[in-house]
Order: structure tokens, then sequence, then C-alpha cells
């Protein structure tokens, strides 16, 4: 068996979960950085994912606590779909993706990992950016920090 060692990993096995919903709690917060927020909108946010698919993994959530798509206010829905535009636009000038995922998980059984809080998913993708690691050795690779994906989109969002 082949070992692969991810030691930044173990923050976040041993760290607490939280109690409260992150996605509530976060934007409240006055720290941005840590907390990887890119964008503060009037009725959404846009935030890293701490657990990304590919690096610039951004989602763009409601301020408010909503599970569904069918719960949010035209406002909420508009602000969303330009925010999704802008995350894209970000993405494509730092990273120079070859496409994207855009996508919502409704429900557990979707495949939400915060059911309780709606957020929309957008990964960049590469042209042969799933290799061997995932298909053979159920393994993923993030080849740079989270921090680093940071600090090459944040100027673009604030900049719009």
């Amino acid at each position: 068996m082949e070992r692969i060692f991810a030691p930044w990993r173990i923050r976040y096995v041993l760290a607490p979960k939280p109690k409260d919903c992150v996605f509530c709690v976060a934007p409240k917060e006055n720290r941005d950085r840590e907390n990887l927020i890119l964008y503060r909108g009037k009725t959404c946010y846009v935030i890293m994912n701490r657990n990304p698919y590919n690096p610039g993994h951004v989602m763009v959530n409601p301020y408010r606590h909503i599970p569904s798509i069918e719960d949010m206010t035209d406002e909420e829905m508009v602000e969303s779909m330009k925010l999704v535009r802008l995350s894209i636009r970000a993405i494509r000038e730092a990273m120079n993706p070859d496409g994207f995922n855009v996508g919502v998980n409704i429900g557990k059984v979707a495949g939400a990992g915060m059911a309780a809080h709606l957020h929309i998913h957008i990964v960049p993708r590469w042209n042969g950016d799933t290799s061997f690691m995932p298909v053979l050795a159920d393994v993923q690779v993030i080849p740079e920090a989270l921090e680093e994906t940071y600090d090459k989109l944040y100027p673009l969002f604030s900049k719009h």
C-alpha cells in the first residue's frame, strides 16, 4: 500500500465541529481572510470551499439560513446568479481553467454536505484534472494551499 502524507488535514480532522451553521457564522465575523470570504453582496456572499474538489472551488451562499432555491427571494436569486458570474470571471482570470462545474445539491440525499444552508458550488476544471489518483487510488490531490488561492482571487473580486 502506498502512503500519501497530508499533515495539514489533521487540523480539520481533530478540530471541534461547530454546533452552529458555518455559513451563518462566518459572515457575521470580521475575519474574511481567515474564513475565506472573497466577496460580500447585499443578500449573498462568496466563500471558498475548505475541502475543495479543485483549487479555486468557491460557493455562493445567501446570508439567510434556507435549505432550498425555492426559499430564495427574487433579490437573493438575482444576486446569487450575478455572484456565480463574478466568480467564474475572477477564477477564469486568476487560474485560466478550461471549464466549470456549477451546481446545487438540495437535501442530504442529493449530496448536500450542509443541507440546511443553501449554497451554489463553482468548481473550475482543467483538461486532465481527473488523474489516476482519484480514479484508482481514491485519493484527491489539491496542489495549492487555500490561502494562496485566496490571495489570487480576492483582488479580482474586490475590483467589482
